[in-house]
């Protein structure tokens, strides 16, 4: 390894070790409360580094959403426009959907708080992840419905439905816990959802829900 390709592979584990400390930082204080001083500190680095990576906390913060939103993407997007079964594909995807959330416990809270913000940088994201995403769940849902495998339905609201059964959950972990569950994120407390999230969808959009049922 050269020098320049030694400094290359410094430089991204320094960025990835600022990305996933900000990440825990503002997962726990939300973007107002977040301090670049308790982000540093979590990445081991001194404060001028990270302003050397990111302009501003604004920035690193969107940067740390983006990351998920990225990497997200590139995983569903292959799946959803691939061949086979509309109802098979639909399955797979509610499954990564749901375990790509699950093995991240700090994304519900980022996700949910920067919808909530709203303003360009959402707008942003919205155009660049959720709306490829989106359009290619309408197309495998309008798919399904001509081959006969899902019920005619609001595409829209069918999609929105589908991703508020997975999303919900994982957002509202504190108040369920409230409620009585001990730990959301216990792996059988996360089995015994996703299995739900998988059977009601069944139920709700296939029509011969009864073939599917291991």
């Amino acid at each position: 390894m050269n020098i320049t390709d030694y400094q290359r592979l410094r430089s991204e584990k320094t960025r990835a070790a600022i990305l996933a400390a900000a990440e825990r930082v503002f997962a726990q204080s939300g973007l107002a409360g977040a301090r670049t001083d308790a982000i540093a500190k979590a990445a081991g680095v001194n404060k001028a580094l990270l302003y050397y990576y990111f302009k501003s906390k604004d920035d690193l913060y969107e940067a740390v959403v983006e990351e998920h939103f990225r990497q997200f993407n590139e995983q569903t997007l292959a799946l959803l426009n691939s061949g086979g079964p509309a109802g098979d594909v639909l399955l797979r995807y509610v499954s990564l959907h749901f375990d790509f959330i699950s093995r991240r416990r700090q994304a519900a809270p980022l996700f949910q708080q920067c919808m909530m913000v709203g303003g360009k940088r959402t707008e942003r994201l919205v155009r660049k992840y959720f709306k490829p995403r989106n359009v290619a769940v309408a197309k495998l849902l309008e798919r399904g419905m001509r081959s006969g495998e899902f019920r005619r339905t609001d595409l829209f609201h069918t999609a929105l439905s589908i991703i508020s059964l997975i999303v919900f959950y994982f957002s509202a972990a504190p108040v369920l816990q409230l409620l009585g569950d001990a730990d959301t994120y216990s792996p059988a407390n996360l089995k015994r959802r996703k299995r739900e999230v998988l059977d009601f969808i069944r139920h709700a959009l296939f029509t011969h829900p009864e073939d599917l049922i291991s």
